[in-house]
């Protein structure tokens, strides 16, 4: 017995796309899975969340925080990543992507100052930290804004 082994016990799970209130011949004809009268039994029953006209939770429960939708999504590089590529080469967001050091570029990447640099690049991002365009020139390489 593994994972690959497992199963559902017989009887337990069932297609559910069976067309209901089509007659008795159907296993699912006169009140349609629905029961006797009442509210739920009704065409236009309330919504989710409706509770017979008191005020809902979602109502009731107090507003809280604020979501900036102006922000931008910037995924960030360290220099000392960047020590993977070989010297000289000319580093860009889509050989970033191709190394795995970043999943895509959303709104922009900008390249910090963490770690060491041994050398020289040419780097084209969106933004660099000054303390990363720093490493990047003190090695004779370029730090380029796209």
């Amino acid at each position: 017995m593994d994972l690959s082994n497992l199963q559902p016990a017989v009887g337990s799970k069932h297609s559910d796309n069976f067309r209901r209130g089509r007659g008795h011949g159907s296993g699912n004809g006169k009140t349609a899975g629905k029961g006797h009268k009442g509210q739920k039994a009704r065409s236009g029953a309330p919504r989710i969340g409706f509770e017979g006209g008191q005020m809902p939770l979602y109502r009731r429960i107090p507003k809280r925080g604020f979501t900036n939708r102006n922000s931008l999504d910037i995924v960030i590089v360290n220099v000392g990543a960047l020590d993977r590529f070989e010297d000289g080469t000319e580093v860009t967001i889509e050989m970033l992507q191709e190394a795995g050091m970043i999943k895509g570029p959303k709104d922009g990447v900008k390249i910090l100052a963490n770690g060491e640099l041994t050398k020289k690049l040419v780097v084209k991002a969106n933004a660099f930290s000054e303390g990363a365009k720093a490493k990047i020139e003190a090695l004779g390489g370029k730090a380029e804004v796209i």
